[in-house]
This record gives C-alpha cells, sequence and structure tokens, in this order.
C-alpha cells in the first residue's frame, strides 16, 4: 500500500472523529455548513504567486492550528473554540480522504498526495 493510500485513511478517521466530537458537543448544522469550507478561503494566497499561495494554504490546511484552536477552547472551556477547531480539523480531513494534500511552490495540482515525477536532472547529470 502506498503512503498517499495511508494519508487518505488517516484523512477519513479525522473527519469522521471531528464529526463525532462535533456532533457530540451539540455542534449546530448551521455553523458546520457556513465554515466547512471556510480554510480554502487560503486559496485567495494564490492571487500573489504560487509562493504564497502555496504558503497561506499549507499554513492552513495542517493540523496544528485547529490542535492549538481546540486545545485552547478545551483548556479556556470556550466551546466555541472547540467547534471551530473540529470543523477544520474535519475540513482537513476530508481532503486528504479525498486526495488534496499540501501545495508544493511548483502549482496549486503538485501535492505531498500527487505523484511527484522524479527529477530528471538528478539521473543525468555526471559529476
Amino acid at each position: 500500500m502506498e503512503p498517499r493510500n495511508f494519508l487518505r485513511v488517516e484523512g477519513l478517521a479525522v473527519l469522521g472523529i471531528a464529526l463525532a466530537g462535533y456532533f457530540t458537543l451539540d455542534g449546530s448544522v448551521w455553523l458546520l455548513l457556513i465554515l466547512a469550507l471556510a480554510p480554502d478561503l487560503s486559496m485567495i494566497g494564490y492571487l500573489a504567486g504560487t509562493r504564497i499561495g502555496s504558503l497561506c494554504y499549507n499554513i492552513v490546511h495542517t493540523y496544528t492550528l485547529p490542535l492549538a484552536l481546540g486545545s485552547l477552547g478545551f483548556w479556556a472551556d470556550i466551546r466555541m473554540a472547540l467547534l471551530i477547531a473540529l470543523i477544520w480539523a474535519g475540513h482537513i480531513g476530508a481532503d486528504r480522504f479525498v486526495g488534496y494534500g499540501l501545495k508544493f511552490e511548483s502549482g496549486f495540482k503538485d501535492t505531498h498526495l500527487s505523484t511527484q515525477p522524479a527529477p530528471v536532472d538528478a539521473f543525468t547529470k555526471s559529476d
């Protein structure tokens, strides 16, 4: 099994756990629907070029920030922070599950889950 398949299964698990947690905390469907695609607003960074765009997208599409927000919400007993963190993590999990990965600077479609061709120069250059 290829590593990207493990990451897709992991994404499905994160999505399932995030949704279960969200509804266990009695999160409303309307908030989920409104915020489900909010992390994709980070794609606006691509208007400034692929370097800035990939940086913006990748910062928002890693689990670090929703985990930090969720931890803060748990520690400070802020239910809304927990709900937003669960939606955010669920979004990332759904992205991984369907094959959307973190972006390389070379272009929006070049991701850590897509097949990257080996650089030909590395095999043809002689020292």
